[in-house]
């Protein structure tokens, strides 16, 4: 493997991380100028502009016919904002959950989960699913709008990081870099990440799930883990399911468009990994549901489940013999795991009675 190939992959990883900071700064201080509501823009511009880097590799790949890279971005990338973000988030602090989100947001992901299961069942994700989707988060976001409009409110806890107004054309600018730096930074990145899948005999799925999910995932991992330590713990709950919701709609549906013919689906991603994806969507209702927080034990215990899922994951993709001995154990955490957020409802149920 060359050297200017693990150069490449950086430098996309940088550009994409810069890039979706100057993006999301300037379309947050746009939208100060233009008076829109922080509620808004923390509900769509932050979770959403965090989403730029899957955004831009994705379509990337799907326009290259890296269809693997594609779906295992947008799946692997749930399931690292959930198990990995929110983990470091609640480790940095326990987050408050709001109730809207778990009546609401996380139903929606749920649901967007389950469909992209249903629409890959075929082996292939469909032009036509891919409008659909897409049509899903436009409808979303209307909702989120119509919504904020109805009841009033005007303010968001934990919005404090969005950039004061500045001159238009300053914002102008700022949007077009950060996009540019995007969409070059998803280029290198997707070809850093093939040529180390070559290297390595892993399949691009394996790279999708793992490498490029994490690395397009830097700007939730910032955004929340900061927003955390700031005590602004609404945004940094917020900006993962809305990046989540985001992935599915809008990411894996204008990627399902792009592609010329359609998004081929792999056997193991219907058979694994998206119904892993599913499941870490529906742990979140549990764990919120416990007093509405997330403590620092839950976020370890996710934090535990991510390790084991890419272990899992890449073991799996290498056809390593040593996935037979470990997979025992591997199973027995996650039980455990799922056991103690089990046991949390039950107790919070009994307070309540």
């Amino acid at each position: 493997m060359e050297l200017m190939t693990l150069l490449l992959l950086l430098a996309g990883l940088v550009l994409l991380t810069f890039g979706a900071d100057v993006l999301v700064k300037g379309a947050s201080s746009l939208a100060g100028s233009l008076g829109i509501s922080p509620l808004i823009i923390g509900l769509t511009v932050v979770a959403f502009g965090t989403s730029a880097p899957e955004m831009s590799v994705s379509v990337s790949s799907a326009f290259k016919g890296a269809a693997d890279i594609a779906v295992g971005n947008v799946v692997g990338s749930n399931i690292c904002n959930v198990l990995l973000i929110l983990g470091l988030s609640a480790i940095a602090a326990s987050l408050v959950v709001q109730k809207q989100l778990v009546r609401f947001d996380i139903p929606i992901m749920i649901y967007g989960s389950l469909i992209v299961l249903l629409m890959g069942i075929d082996g292939v994700i469909s032009r036509i699913d891919g409008l659909l989707l897409f049509l899903g988060i436009i409808a979303y976001t209307i909702f989120l709008i119509k919504e904020a409009r109805r009841e009033g409110v005007a303010t968001v806890d934990g919005v404090d990081d969005i950039s004061p107004p500045q001159p238009l054309w300053k914002n102008i600018i700022s949007i077009v870099v950060g996009l540019v730096m995007l969409v070059l930074g998803s280029q290198w990145l997707v070809e850093g990440a093939v040529e180390i899948a070559k290297y390595f005999g892993l399949s691009e799925l394996v790279i999708g799930l793992t490498i490029v999910a994490v690395g397009t995932s830097l700007p939730e991992l910032a955004t929340s883990v900061l927003a955390s330590l700031k005590g602004e713990r609404d945004i940094a709950v917020g900006n993962i399911l809305g990046s989540n919701i985001f992935n599915i709609g809008a990411v894996l549906g204008l990627s399902g468009l792009i592609a010329p013919n359609g998004l081929p689906v792999a056997q193991s991603s219907l058979i694994i990994d998206i119904p892993v994806m599913i499941l870490v969507a529906l742990a979140c209702l549990p764990v919120f549901l416990a007093n509405y927080t997330v403590t620092r034990f839950d976020g370890v215990a996710f934090l535990v489940c991510y390790v084991v899922y890419v272990l899992y994951v890449v073991l799996a993709g290498q056809q390593s013999a040593m996935l037979a001995t470990i997979l025992p154990f591997l199973l027995i955490i996650v039980a455990v795991c799922v056991t103690w957020w089990m046991l949390e409802v039950v107790r919070y149920l009994r307070r309540q009675a």
